[in-house]
């Protein structure tokens, strides 16, 4: 049902990798990307905490030290993401509405308009993160969800159609499934 509204294509990510420590953020910078987009509720932090870890400030300090242009991208309220996104030190955006373009071009404009083959968007989700990103052309990485008790009912239907696509692409398409190791994504 899923592949009736949106193209196949966008639900193929660049990469899968079980957490944002595990990304190669200095092959990305080889790779000329220039730009890190990151999610913030399960991808960064679990949604029910509002205080980066001592890691996740040392994540951003990577991030810049590399070079990046780094932000925050949510579809969370203004109120939770400004504070996590201030105490790092990065720009962000709130109620983003991924996977709409809205938000990303939102982002895309405070970065005076790169060339989307120069950003990476990182998320947890096929249905916002993934399918945002690939729309907008973005280098993709999909990584695992943080914290699954307790998420919000719009959170569980998401992840209910995310189910489906990885059931559909391990059905119609093995070789890309088991070669990103998408059997393991949680």
């Amino acid at each position: 049902m899923i592949e009736l509204l949106f193209k196949k294509k966008y639900f193929y990510p660049d990469d899968y990798k079980k957490t944002v420590y595990d990304v190669d953020f200095r092959k990305l910078w080889a790779e000329n990307i220039r730009i890190i987009m990151l999610d913030l509720d399960n991808t960064l932090i679990p949604y029910d905490e509002t205080e980066p870890s001592e890691n996740i400030f040392g994540f951003f300090d990577l991030l810049k030290e590399i070079g990046f242009d780094v932000y925050i991208i949510s579809n969370n309220q203004k109120g939770r993401v400004k504070a996590f996104a201030k105490q790092v030190g990065v720009r962000y955006v709130y109620s983003a509405r991924k996977p709409y373009k809205l938000g990303f071009k939102r982002a895309i404009k405070y970065a005076n308009y790169p060339d989307p083959k120069t950003v990476c968007l990182i998320g947890d989700q096929f249905m916002t993160d993934v399918l945002g990103g690939k729309r907008m052309e973005f280098d993709v990485i999909v990584v695992d969800t943080l914290k699954r008790k307790g998420e919000k009912w719009f959170t569980k239907i998401s992840k209910y159609l995310e189910r489906r696509i990885l059931s559909r692409l391990k059905k119609t398409d093995p070789d890309f499934y088991y070669r990103m190791k998408l059997d393991e994504k949680r």
